[in-house]
């Protein structure tokens, strides 16, 4: 882990909470972003609510 988590524009798709998930884990940000997709599949709108709340919430990396 790497510290704080805070979101990465530069490798965003939608509003980089995956890529600034990754980085913070330290891990592929593939993975991230199907397990992301795996959990949507499982829990539906909560998911997404909580991706939207990440991306609104966290610090841009600056």
């Amino acid at each position: 882990m790497n510290g704080r988590f805070v979101i990465n524009q530069p490798k965003a798709k939608v509003m980089g909470v995956a890529a600034g998930l990754a980085d913070w884990l330290g891990v592929d940000v593939l993975a991230v972003r199907l397990g992301l997709i795996v959990a949507t599949l499982i829990t539906g709108p909560v998911a997404i609510l909580l991706y939207i709340l990440t991306g609104w919430l966290a610090t841009d990396e600056r």
